[in-house]
C-alpha cells in the first residue's frame, strides 16, 4: 500500500528491507519541504497533535497524516522542538551541499583552493551534525568543537599531502596525475568522517548505549554494544562519501573526451554540477540505505548484568549512521 495506516513516529516504509530504507531516505531528503510556509507547518503540527490526542478531524486520510509527519520531521528537531536552520536540514543537505562538492571536484585546484573547499565542507558537515544531533542527553559543546577541529585537520592534511605526493610522482604522465588528483577528496573526507565519529562519540565508549529486545524495550546499557556501534559507524562513514566523490570524477573524465566539451570547455562546470547533483541526490541515499540503523548482538557477548536482565538470545541496538 502506498499509504498504510498511519503510525505516529514511524516510517511508512519497511525499514527491514533495502527498498524501504531507500524510499524512506528519498522521502526525508525531499527538497520540496524547504518551501513549506509557516502556516503550512502550523497546520501539520496541529494535525499531528490532534491525532496524538485522538481528536482527528473527520475525513482526514492516512495520506494527509503521513505527509504532515514528513513536513514536521523535515523542519522541527524531534528533541528540542525548534526549527532547524534550512541549510542544515536533511532536505537541505543536497541543495546546499552540492555546490561544495562541485568545488572540491574542480580540476587543477591550487593548495589554497583545496584547503578552502575542504574547510567549507567540514564546516557544513559540522553544522549539519550539530543541528541534527541527539539532544535527549546534553552533550558538551567541546565534543562538537573537538570533532570539528579533528575533521578539518585530517581532511586538509590528507588532501594537501596526497596532492603533493601526486605532483612529485615522476612515473606518472601529466594526464595521469590529473586523473588521480580528482580522487583526492574521497580519502580526505572519509578520514575526516572517521575522525569526527571517534571524537564525537567517545563518551559512548565510557558510558555505554542502550540495548533493546525485539520489541524495542530497553534492557540495559552496554559498553560492548557501544564499541560495536562506534566502530560500525566509523566504517559506514568511509563508504558513504564514495558515490559523490568517486562517481562524478569518473563521469567527467569520460565526458571530457567528447568533442562537445573539447570544443566548449566553458560547459565543464555545468556538467560537473549535474553529475554531482545526481550522484548526491540518488547514489548517496542508496548507499546509506545499505546500512540498517539498528544492529543485532548476541546476549552472551554482553555484560553479565544485561544477560541477567533478559532471556532473549539476540538483542538490538541503534548503531547510528
Amino acid at each position: 500500500m502506498e499509504y498504510p495506516p498511519f503510525v505516529l513516529g514511524h516510517s511508512r516504509f519497511d525499514q527491514t528491507k533495502f527498498s524501504g530504507r531507500l524510499r524512506h531516505l528519498l522521502d526525508i531528503t525531499d527538497p520540496r519541504t524547504l518551501f513549506t510556509s509557516k502556516a503550512q507547518l502550523k497546520e501539520c503540527v496541529t494535525l499531528l497533535d490532534d491525532f496524538k490526542n485522538e481528536r482527528v478531524p473527520e475525513g482526514t486520510t492516512d495520506k494527509q497524516l503521513w505527509e504532515a509527519q514528513k513536513v514536521k520531521q523535515s523542519i522541527i528537531h524531534p528533541d528540542t522542538g525548534k526549527q532547524i536552520f534550512m541549510p542544515f536540514r536533511m532536505s537541505g543537505y543536497v541543495p546546499f551541499g552540492t555546490p561544495i562538492v562541485v568545488g572540491m571536484l574542480l580540476p587543477n585546484l591550487t593548495f589554497n583552493q583545496m584547503i578552502f573547499w575542504q574547510w567549507l565542507n567540514q564546516s557544513h558537515n559540522a553544522c549539519f551534525n550539530y543541528s541534527n544531533r541527539n539532544a535527549t542527553k546534553p552533550t558538551p559543546t567541546s565534543k562538537f568543537v573537538m570533532g570539528y577541529l579533528g575533521a578539518v585537520t585530517s581532511a586538509i592534511s590528507i588532501a594537501v599531502g596526497l596532492s603533493k605526493l601526486i605532483k612529485k610522482a615522476n612515473k606518472f604522465s601529466p594526464a595521469t596525475k590529473m586523473f588521480i588528483q580528482r580522487f583526492v577528496p574521497f580519502p580526505a573526507v572519509a578520514s575526516a568522517n572517521v575522525c569526527n565519529v571517534l571524537l564525537m562519540r567517545n563518551n559512548e565508549l565510557t558510558e555505554g548505549i542502550e540495548v533493546m529486545d525485539k520489541n524495542y524495550n530497553v534492557v540495559g546499557t552496554s559498553k560492548v554494544a557501544a564499541k560495536k556501534a562506534v566502530l560500525s559507524t566509523a566504517g559506514t562513514r568511509i563508504v558513504l562519501p564514495a558515490p559523490i566523490l568517486i562517481i562524478p570524477p569518473i563521469v567527467m573524465s569520460l565526458l571530457e573526451k567528447t568533442r562537445f566539451l573539447q570544443r566548449n570547455p566553458r560547459y565543464h562546470i555545468v556538467f560537473n554540477a549535474i553529475a554531482c547533483t545526481l550522484s548526491f541526490g540518488f547514489a548517496l541515499p542508496a548507499t546509506i540505505a545499505l546500512f540498517p540503523q539498528y544492529a543485532k548482538i548476541a546476549r552472551k557477548d554482553l555484560e553479565p548484568e544485561i544477560q541477567a536482565a533478559t532471556t532473549e538470545d539476540i538483542l538490538i541496538f541503534n548503531k547510528g549512521l
